[in-house]
């Protein structure tokens, strides 16, 4: 154990996500008595809060009931007692709405062998709607981008993604998901009776004075029905423009690109790359009130104040195609569309372009260059693509080093070849050993890597005369493009992510 004084760390709880799993180490009632939590366990050794780090009596009785190695933490004795009501309850609180299931006379067995009323009569137990309600709450709570519920021979995994890593929150008895998934489906607006087709639906909640929308979306696998539960905050704050990661150079480019009175500006990338909050920071960057700006979105995300908000809805036939032909009879100025996903919609954003209207858009491809090819490939014309569009960003989202145990040291010769660093350079790179604030991940927060492809003349040129997306790449480092693997690189440099991060989400021959 770690002696009382300048040897014990101190850990602000507010920054701090406690694994469920590891709350067995020390019961409730050990807890609350010594206000002592556990908050990480590496092998044999235990890493606990206590605000006295000096209480032998209760460093030995941790160490008696967990069975391990106890290491201790200063915190805020407030900071503690609230970990305690919120952890503790979490996990005592799946414990009991299973305990209230199991003596209500439910039996966990197959779904297909319930017939549709009770099925119905388990969806309105009080215990079930608290369970579903709790792992939303808490998903939210820990600023989680998605919740996913994975049922395995055994048992019922419950996982949040957050800063784009998979983190467990609880596991319970497999049959849990017969009352879980059907009260998703029923709040959501799904059909309860099939479980054998994906499905796809979302609705609304409010939590602490937030709204926050959610998508849901079922998929059928080996052991039942998996969900995953988008979380859309709907006023959760976003970047300026100069905070999301941007190179001096691209962001000065990427200015004067949105500033054209007309054109298409479109952002690459794929799910999860940070694409809609790029629009969003250049949205609001641009909001005026001499402007009339328009989206159309599936759905919409974020509320931006000013900004005339639009939603798809395709059971009624508003899709993206028809709801933009609906926006240019709105006389706007500046027009943003969730996506372009089929030809008819590309059409008419190009139209839109040639009329005069500033357009922003996304698609889905692995770099700039490629969505000319995905453009053509739709039956979009090289020389309507050459005259309309403006500039192309592809983006990635890599995990920032965690800055409180970030360290530098000395890459070998293999990574700073890889990272095109002068073979006399003397500074060093920077990594993280892990700590209690990033939950020894070693990365806390995320910022974005771009491409910035500018469609000038001889870029121009290129596309009319159906050059590869490989040539046209080419040409545009010739003319000082960097790719996203050349923007990962300069941020490795300067010590804020690591190479790892960067060829996790791009490749070096980018």
């Amino acid at each position: 154990m770690l002696k009382p004084g300048k040897d014990v760390p101190s850990v602000d709880l507010n920054n701090y996500i406690i694994d469920p799993a590891i709350l067995n180490t020390i019961p409730e009632r050990v807890a609350r008595r010594h206000k002592i939590i556990p908050i990480f366990q590496v092998r044999d050794t235990l890493t606990v809060a206590m605000s006295n780090p000096a209480d032998f009596i209760a460093l030995d009785e941790a160490a008696a009931v967990s069975g391990c190695k106890i290491q201790a933490v200063k915190a805020d004795p407030v900071e503690i007692v609230k970990a305690i009501e919120q952890y503790y309850t979490v996990s005592n609180s799946i414990d009991d709405i299973i305990k209230g299931l199991q003596a209500g006379g439910v039996t966990f067995v197959q779904e297909d062998k319930l017939d549709l009323v009770r099925i119905q009569r388990i969806v309105e137990e009080p215990p079930v709607i608290k369970l579903v309600n709790l792992i939303i709450a808490q998903a939210i709570k820990d600023n989680a981008s998605d919740i996913h519920i994975e049922p395995e021979e055994e048992q019922v995994k419950v996982r949040l993604r957050i800063d784009g890593i998979m983190h467990v929150l609880a596991a319970f008895p497999r049959g849990m998901n017969l009352p879980v998934v059907p009260r998703i489906k029923v709040v959501a607006g799904l059909d309860i009776t099939d479980h054998r087709l994906p499905q796809d639906g979302r609705f609304r909640v409010r939590i602490e004075d937030r709204e926050v929308d959610l998508r849901i979306s079922t998929f059928p696998i080996a052991f039942g029905e998996k969900v995953v539960i988008r979380i859309l905050d709907r006023v959760s704050a976003f970047l300026s423009l100069d905070k999301l990661g941007f190179s001096a150079q691209n962001l000065q480019v990427f200015e004067s690109l949105i500033r054209k009175p007309f054109g298409i500006i479109l952002v690459t990338g794929p799910t999860g790359s940070g694409k809609t909050s790029t629009l969003y920071s250049t949205l609001t960057k641009l909001n005026s009130q001499e402007k009339n700006i328009i989206t159309l979105e599936d759905p919409r995300e974020q509320l931006l104040q000013g900004i005339n908000q639009g939603e798809v809805d395709p059971e009624i036939n508003f899709t993206f195609a028809s709801g933009l032909k609906a926006i240019l009879r709105q006389d706007p100025d500046i027009i943003m569309v969730g996506e372009i996903r089929d030809l008819e919609t590309a059409q008419i954003a190009i139209r839109a372009a040639l009329t005069g209207h500033l357009v922003f858009s996304t698609l889905h491809t692995n770099d700039a260059s490629g969505a000319i090819t995905r453009l053509v490939d739709m039956g979009i014309e090289p020389f309507l693509i050459s005259a309309s569009v403006i500039g192309i960003l592809a983006q990635r989202l890599v995990r920032v080093i965690c800055p409180k145990c970030k360290e530098e040291y000395s890459p070998n010769e293999e990574i700073r070849q890889s990272l095109g660093m002068d073979k006399d350079a003397k500074a060093g790179l920077f990594r993280s050993k892990g700590c209690l604030f990033c939950r020894h991940t070693g990365y806390k927060g995320r910022i974005g890597i771009f491409e910035l492809l500018v469609i000038d003349d001889p870029i121009k040129e290129m596309v009319t005369k159906k050059c590869p997306a490989a040539e046209i790449k080419q040409a545009a480092q010739a003319n000082g493009m960097r790719t996203l693997y050349q923007d990962g690189c300069e941020k490795v440099i300067n010590g804020i992510t690591t190479l790892k991060e960067v060829l996790r989400v791009s490749y070096e021959s980018d």
